[in-house]
């Protein structure tokens, strides 16, 4: 299935009454609102997911700060959503897909290939004049049997070792890979030989997907290249997912660090290197941009802070 849908396709797949299961995947570091959002406004008979509670287990300082959870338990949870197999599932968020992109990892990883993100998230669903609903819809339980291990993933040590057989992708805003700041994470920085390449950048103004021709020439700027096997980690394994679903849409593959940075810097043994370049070689950094062309959505304060 395609990685992106659009309002209007979504709009005639759901007057066709072909069946789908919306999912409102409203969440952001620092916004414990997600569901209040949800409440007040979201697409006709959209079910609400909570980030924190059903798309990750508990924070672990030697799994990060969303660890996946296990397979038993994300198949309840999907099932409490009204999933069932031969289903199409949408989800969105209202942060360009930075957050919704983590179902649609976590359904493909579990063997469910029937998922994509609506691109632009509910903005563009508003933007094109259709209408949404307030409150809770009622909620059939679905009965979807899931798998694991469809997806590519890394662990620490890969990660450890991946500068020297592929290409990282660090997928923060540039100052936390640089080192700048950080406002979760016990240390500052990023994995040694990993590149810069901030989710936001894979975004257009109006939170739409970049054209897939634009995405593969960022993604070739940066290094990526079909043949040499790439991995993406960021704070919490959030939002790599939509680096992956970026990656994707470029035809390029990816392998996800779910501990990502949050796992990697609570172990002291494990190296953090700042700067601008991944060891020194700044060859390899994304150019830098105009600092008033610099703003990032993940880190927009109106969008609720940081948001993996």
């Amino acid at each position: 299935m395609d990685t992106l849908m659009t309002a209007a396709e979504l709009k005639d797949r759901l007057d066709s009454g072909a069946r789908t299961v919306l999912l409102d995947v409203r969440w952001a570091l620092g916004d414990p609102h997600g569901r209040e959002h949800y409440l007040a406004a979201h697409l006709p008979g959209a079910v609400f997911v909570d980030l924190a509670t059903e798309l990750a287990g508990p924070a672990d300082p030697s799994r990060g700060r969303h660890p996946l959870p296990p397979l038993e338990q994300f198949q309840e949870s999907v099932r409490s959503w009204g999933v069932r197999d031969g289903d199409v599932v949408v989800a969105y968020d209202d942060t360009g897909n930075l957050a919704a992109a983590r179902v649609w990892w976590m359904l493909r990883n579990a063997g469910f290939p029937a998922v994509c993100l609506l691109d632009g998230g509910l903005a563009a669903w508003r933007a094109e004049g259709f209408d949404v609903e307030s409150g809770e819809p009622a909620v059939e339980a679905g009965d979807v049997v899931l798998d694991d291990g469809a997806m590519p993933v890394i662990g620490m040590g890969e990660a450890a070792a991946w500068s020297g057989r592929g290409l990282l992708l660090d997928a923060r805003a540039g100052e936390r890979y640089r080192g700048e700041i950080e406002p979760v994470d016990p240390r500052a920085g990023h994995i040694p030989g990993a590149v810069s390449a901030p989710t936001s950048a894979n975004l257009a103004a109006d939170s739409r997907f970049l054209p897939a021709a634009e995405l593969r020439e960022r993604f070739t700027r940066l290094g990526v290249q079909v043949d040499l096997p790439t991995a993406v980690y960021c704070g919490s394994g959030v939002t790599a997912a939509h680096e992956i679903a970026a990656l994707e849409i470029a035809g390029f593959p990816a392998a996800l660090y779910p501990g990502s940075f949050s796992e990697w810097s609570n172990n002291a043994a494990n190296e953090v290197v700042t700067g601008a370049a991944p060891e020194g070689d700044a060859s390899q950094a994304e150019p830098a941009a105009d600092p008033a062309s610099q703003a990032d959505p993940a880190a927009d304060p109106a969008q609720g802070g940081w948001l993996n």
